[in-house]
């Protein structure tokens, strides 16, 4: 029996080495998770965040006063962006974007005033940038302005300072405190605007197409959070032009 016992023992020895390295293998393998096919690292299962919810990390944060340190302006807590609208600046994407669905959350914690999400950034970092905003003015959530030269088709100014278009509908803005959402789906030279779930605007044969992703700091406090980028859905994919194909009408 003791004999017995003493086998089983220098078999234990053995065999333990052997276990634990198949665990510790098992653990460092990454879980598979199918179905879930990725197009330029994203899909609609698994984002591209833009946001990490802790740090700027990917982002520059751009206040035109040199006196004024960027981080007295933006923080990051908790998943939220906290911005504290003065003075004027950005913060914006390091890297450039196009084709894509963008969609963030911003809510007004004190009062509403302004701000914007600016598209298709270029050029240098000044107040304010090439870009083609997307509003967030309280009540004007969805209006469209072409910033420093930008333009398309539905842009029809009254007057040569008339950068605006107004959003289709009236306001659907939610009430001071709460959470708004928006998706702005950009593909090729179109841009839609939804607020709430509602589409607000429309943009078509834009002069830009690519760029970086920025949001203003201009005025009051405002909060940004859930900034992720996605695929274009297929049912708003613009169709890219054959080579040699002519425009209708030419």
């Amino acid at each position: 029996m003791r004999r017995m016992f003493v086998l089983m023992m220098a078999c234990a020895f053995v065999l333990a080495p052997a276990v634990s390295m198949a665990q510790e293998n098992a653990a460092a393998e990454p879980a598979k998770e199918e179905g879930k096919e990725k197009t330029d690292g994203t899909s609609e299962a698994t984002p591209y965040v833009l946001f990490n919810g802790k740090d700027f990390d990917g982002w520059k944060l751009f206040i035109p006063d040199e006196n004024v340190d960027p981080a007295t302006v933006w923080t990051a807590k908790d998943g939220v962006v906290h911005c504290t609208g003065e003075p004027a600046g950005y913060m914006r994407t390091k890297k450039k974007f196009s084709n894509y669905k963008l969609t963030f959350e911003w809510r007004w914690p004190e009062k509403a005033v302004n701000s914007g999400c600016l598209l298709h950034i270029s050029g240098e970092d000044k107040v304010w940038p090439k870009s083609i905003e997307s509003q967030l003015y309280s009540g004007d959530a969805g209006d469209f302005w072409v910033i420093d030269g930008t333009d398309f088709k539905e842009h029809k100014p009254s007057s040569p300072d008339d950068r605006r278009v107004p959003k289709m509908n009236d306001s659907n803005e939610k009430p001071l405190g709460e959470w708004n959402k928006k998706e702005v789906i950009c593909s090729e030279n179109s841009i839609k605007v939804y607020v709430n779930g509602l589409l607000q605007n429309a943009a078509t044969e834009t002069t830009v197409k690519e760029g970086r992703i920025g949001f203003q700091s201009e005025g009051a406090p405002i909060e940004f959070r859930n900034i992720m980028l996605w695929p274009v859905p297929e049912e708003h994919q613009e169709k890219k032009p054959e080579e040699g194909e002519k425009k209708e009408g030419n």
